[in-house]
């Protein structure tokens, strides 16, 4: 009997996800079709450098979804489907903090962590939990109406999680459980056309549009997909000229003429989709809500804990600036900002060891021969090694927490008079009943095993840095 591999499942699964996310939202379809003219366009000007960060078919075939839930248990059966597929909770983004608006959930992304998994297929997916314990955003009246909503509803059938744990015990199924489990899995990320209790769902959103589409309906649906392309600016200009209506700006590092690090983002503004709303008498009537919207990324390279740190206050310097010069483009000020104080090249990046690199052998040895340096720095200089930048596979909350504000239909409302409730990674791991992976760990690990590799391959002893 022939059977499936866990990452065979992954790749499966994101093809079918995203052809059922086009059906549902043909400006996806869209999106998908631009970013690959932008790819294939990229490739023929820069060549072999246009493939740093990723090869063409990885770029091309990549996606990220973000999907919502409403409680622990929900999370924990989410984290159970998609073990199935290989993927693991990564990273731990507090969206409360980083949204000026009230965006009540904590968030983490399931996605592969080894280095050939993400090369057969990157496919991650932000998870995103509502915080109903929040008395900022939920008083005790609403978040026990709440809960009792949300204890009310099956996300996951039991068929579809007992298949789940099978494939993530054994690492494959069997074809004809593929098959029931890849079907299974799809529709319940489907949206569903069960009648929405519309005065309900205003009274979340009153709270918060994010808080409504979580709790206010009686399923969960795929809130967007997301290609990757490499020139965004070029993506944004080109989704624009055809009549798209994007974001206001492009979330994160600025374009500039250096390295590109971490993570861009932007999207087209969320759709009114039509759905049917039970109104208080009982009828049912055609309505519309707008939560679903199209995201697409350029993903950089990956910064080391220092780079962070460094990226974190060059955005504060930005913000500083704003606030002083209302009326300047922030994209320039930010433009500015890094072209005097980040640097200017992958080699300074790693020099002064604000990104992630893996290193290997360089095809030949140096002209003038002699003893291998025992310092990394001074083997990629003479020509021993190469340095190859890491891709950053994650996400920035402040970002994330812009994307979302971009495209909800209010502000609603926090009350910071109330105490916020603590949540961290360490809480989300209980949940979950699964570590919540540190991604600088992981970055570091696939750094320090490309050095070792290096050093046994050149017999030098002691640790590379």
């Amino acid at each position: 009997m022939s059977t499936i591999s866990q990452w065979q499942l992954r790749a499966e699964f994101a093809e079918r996800l995203s052809a059922m996310y086009g059906r549902e939202v043909p400006a996806y379809t869209t999106l998908v079709g631009v970013s690959r003219e932008v790819n294939e366009d990229v490739l023929r000007s820069r060549g072999a450098d246009a493939e740093r960060l990723g090869s063409i078919g990885r770029v091309t075939a990549e996606r990220h979804g973000a999907i919502r839930v409403g409680t622990p248990r929900e999370l924990r059966q989410v984290a159970r489907v998609f073990g199935a597929l290989g993927m693991h909770p990564v990273g731990f983004y507090d969206l409360r903090e980083a949204a000026a608006s009230a965006v009540p959930v904590v968030s983490t992304a399931f996605r592969p962590v080894d280095g050939a998994e993400l090369a057969r297929n990157p496919f991650r997916v932000f998870t995103s939990m509502l915080t109903v314990a929040d008395q900022r955003f939920f008083d005790p009246d609403l978040r026990s109406r709440l809960e009792t909503f949300l204890a009310g509803r099956e996300l996951f059938p039991p068929e579809l999680l007992t298949l789940a744990d099978r494939a993530a015990a054994d690492r494959e199924l069997p074809a004809d459980d593929a098959e029931r489990f890849l079907r299974r899995a799809v529709r319940v990320f489907e949206l569903s056309r069960e009648p929405v209790d519309r005065a309900w769902y205003r009274t979340l959103e009153r709270v918060s549009a994010v808080a409504a589409d979580i709790g206010g309906v009686r399923g969960t649906h795929i809130n967007h997909l997301t290609p990757r392309v490499l020139d965004i600016d070029e993506l944004y200009r080109r989704m624009t000229d055809r009549g798209v209506e994007m974001i206001d700006t492009i979330q994160g590092p600025p374009a500039w003429k250096g390295p590109d690090v971490l993570l861009r983002q932007t999207s087209f503004r969320a759709l009114a989709e039509s759905r049917p709303m039970r109104t208080e008498d009982g009828s049912v009537v055609s309505g519309s809500l707008r939560v679903r919207f199209g995201e697409v990324e350029a993903r950089g390279i990956a910064l080391t804990r220092a780079g962070r740190a460094h990226y974190d206050e060059l955005l504060g310097r930005v913000d500083e600036q704003a606030s002083q010069h209302p009326t300047a483009a922030r994209g320039d000020l930010a433009r500015a900002i890094w072209e005097r104080h980040m640097p200017g090249s992958e080699e300074e990046l790693a020099a002064r060891g604000l990104a992630y690199f893996t290193y290997r052998l360089a095809d030949g040895r140096p002209r003038d021969g002699g003893s291998p340096p025992a310092d990394v720095g001074e083997l990629v200089r003479q020509g021993w090694v190469l340095a190859e930048p890491v891709v950053y596979e994650d996400f920035l909350p402040r970002s994330a927490a812009g994307i979302f504000q971009s495209n909800l239909t209010g502000e609603g409302t926090r009350d910071n008079d109330q105490q916020s409730t603590a949540y961290d990674a360490d809480w989300l791991s209980g949940a979950i009943d699964r570590e919540v992976l540190d991604p600088f760990a992981l970055y570091e690990r696939q750094q320090n095993g490309s050095l070792a590799q290096v050093a046994r391959a050149l017999g030098l002893t002691g640790t590379l840095r």
